[in-house]
């Protein structure tokens, strides 16, 4: 297999709708082993337009060097209460690619 299936995972703000059936947002990803580019991406959020909306925004970022980018495309693009726990979950899932990334290059 030449893909990762990595997971990020953030708190979510209390007065959501998603908070009402998950206490954390989870941000899901399958990213290119070469290039640790996002292939496909999903989310917790709890509308179906919005894990659409996060699953294109997020489509073709690489994380080879870092996880800047993907996190201004959140910031300018998502205006709702999740852009925080969106942003956490991303920097968290960015840590696990890390750590796998680390691991098969070391």
């Amino acid at each position: 297999m030449k893909t990762y299936f990595i997971a990020g995972h953030a708190r979510l703000p209390a007065g959501m709708a998603a908070h009402n059936m998950y206490d954390v947002l989870t941000i899901t990803a399958e990213v290119d082993c070469n290039y640790g580019v996002i292939i496909e991406a999903n989310c917790t959020l709890a509308t179906e337009h919005g894990r659409q909306f996060i699953s294109e925004l997020l489509k073709g970022y690489s994380l080879r060097h870092s996880v800047d980018e993907p996190i201004e495309a959140i910031r300018q693009h998502y205006l709702g209460k999740a852009g925080n726990a969106l942003v956490s979950a991303l920097r968290d899932l960015y840590k696990q690619y890390e750590l796998q990334y680390e691991a098969k290059h070391s």
